[in-house]
């Protein structure tokens, strides 16, 4: 029973070749003609919205990154890109208004 790799999800080739395992233990594969690394069968976790909700109020009392991420069971990378995501909407100009004296 030949061994039959997947195609290359980038270019569809069939020029792929076994490139050793990720950190959970996963086949890695790369594509000789355009250099993808990839594993066959991703397990993408995806992050719902009451999740995020949590993720806002711990972070606004001040725990750190790497706790917020045990607890939430997220990665701390992807804690951090999503932080600072959040960071970037925040308006950097700050508004003043003088307000009238005597008044």
């Amino acid at each position: 029973m030949p061994l039959t790799l997947p195609c290359c999800p980038s270019c569809d080739s069939k020029n792929v070749v076994k490139n050793g395992r990720i950190h959970n233990g996963k086949q890695n594969h790369k594509c000789h003609d355009c250099g993808r690394q990839f594993v066959q069968d991703p397990q993408n976790k995806v992050i719902d919205a009451s999740t995020k909700r949590l993720i806002d109020k711990l972070l606004l009392e001040k725990i750190p990154l790497a706790g917020i991420a045990r607890v939430v069971e997220v990665s701390e990378v992807w804690l951090q890109q999503y932080v600072n995501a959040k960071y970037e909407q925040v308006p950097r100009q700050v508004t003043v208004s003088a307000k009238k004296r005597g008044a």
